[in-house]
């Protein structure tokens, strides 16, 4: 199936997905470190840009968008991400800013559920059953945090809107950048058919490997293979 049947329609479409029961979402910043860098440097907004220690002996924190395309990963050694990406501008770390958009990003969901449970500075699950009376439908809701956050922060993040927290977030992953995927409860099965092995939550690159080598190379293969 396409991503399009289970991503939101534009704003203003008459026909939006089907998202009863569907009340758990995971809103995941993206390229926070990178984007939050950014603000102050809009110029730079369309580059390669690589946020980590000048010093080869580094590791790259995050990078662009336009960095990721050359191959240049969180985690790397800085001396290989400039290999790879030569032409892309390092920017030193701001961690104070990072804790505080993080802050207010938060606050931001507070203001949606109590239920927020976050994994790291730039990603939560929130649980927003008790708010959809008050709110509006999850999509709706969804929508309006991923505008607040834009508005007040000036980043953008992608949210996977599911019935459960494993499918929320193989959702969000789907939909980044700045994007926005509803699982309907019945789709669920078709959805996650259809993602590579290595999309599950927890798999590692190399278990990854080991199921390829096994012929296992999409959610569905898994599914059909006896125990």
């Amino acid at each position: 199936m396409s991503r399009r049947q289970f991503t939101a329609p534009t704003r203003g479409s008459s026909e939006p997905p089907d998202d009863t029961g569907c009340t758990v979402l995971h809103v995941d910043m993206d390229a926070f470190y990178a984007s939050a860098s950014l603000i102050s440097r809009p110029d730079l907004r369309g580059k390669p840009v690589i946020i980590g220690g000048a010093s080869g002996r580094s590791v790259v924190l995050s990078a662009t968008y336009e960095a990721r395309a050359f191959g240049v990963t969180s985690a790397m050694p800085m001396a290989r991400a400039q290999r790879l990406c030569p032409q892309a501008v390092i920017i030193e770390p701001d961690h104070r800013r990072y804790a505080a958009i993080s802050e207010a990003v938060m606050a931001t969901f507070t203001t949606i559920t109590d239920s927020v449970e976050p994994l790291s500075l730039d990603e939560a699950f929130l649980d927003v059953s008790g708010a959809v009376r008050r709110l509006g439908r999850p999509t709706q809701i969804a929508e309006q945090l991923r505008d607040t956050i834009a508005d007040e922060q000036g980043i953008t993040c992608s949210v996977g809107v599911a019935a459960t927290k494993f499918v929320a977030k193989l959702a969000s992953n789907l939909a980044k950048p700045d994007g926005l995927i509803v699982v309907p409860r019945d789709e669920v099965v078709a959805f996650l058919h259809q993602l590579p092995v290595g999309a599950i939550w927890g798999v590692g690159d190399k278990t990854e490997e080991h199921l390829h080598r096994l012929g296992l190379r999409s959610v569905a293969d898994l599914a059909h293979t006896p125990v």
